[in-house]
């Protein structure tokens, strides 16, 4: 009877945060989460772009819970808040031993995210070298964790931020400029 109760008490919430966490009667809000709704129906890969404190982690969630992935894990990591010499270990995992205190395997957040949404907070702030492996990932849908001479291959959407202009700071060489064949959609 308990796994009953808890099983509908998950589908009401499910169904309730799947209308949007995202509040509001202005026609702005209504758009807002029309766009959400659009393209929570899709695979794409997001970018979300606003200056800090506009919700962004917030739009990021409501596509996550309205689409197809809502039922698999939500990993968010602000790319700012991790040292630069720890991000490519923490998103792409390493092997035991490839640096000196790598005392055990991990998987990484890419890894753990597997079925279900990666949202990097502020990838603005992620180190070049990183943003390169970051891409081919996107591309080529495989992670290789550090240290490893294996490949995993990924299922994992990716809904990435930040309160930055990333087209003027790809052009002033401070963020990596995609590759024109991979989709990413901006929101």
């Amino acid at each position: 009877r308990t796994r009953m109760e808890n099983g509908a008490l998950k589908r009401i919430l499910r169904k309730a945060f799947a209308q949007s966490p995202i509040i509001g009667e202005s026609e702005g809000v209504r758009r807002l989460q029309a766009m959400i709704r659009r393209v929570a129906a899709t695979e794409a890969n997001v970018l979300i772009q606003g200056e800090s404190g506009t919700g962004k982690e917030l739009v990021a969630q409501a596509i996550h819970v309205g689409g197809n992935r809502a039922q698999r894990p939500f990993v968010a990591v602000n790319c700012g808040a991790i040292p630069a010499d720890l991000i490519e270990s923490e998103l792409f995992g390493h092997a035991k031993g490839a640096y000196t205190g790598a005392t055990s395997s991990s998987e990484g957040l890419i890894r753990e995210a597997a079925g279900g949404t990666l949202f990097l907070d502020e990838i603005s702030e992620m180190p070049l070298q990183v943003q390169v492996k970051l891409l081919r990932v996107l591309q080529e849908r495989q992670v290789r964790p550090l240290g490893s001479n294996q490949s995993y291959i990924t299922d994992t959407r990716f809904l990435a931020a930040s309160n930055r202009n990333l087209k003027e700071s790809a052009e002033n060489g401070s963020f990596r400029a995609q590759n024109p064949n991979l989709k990413f959609s901006v929101f």
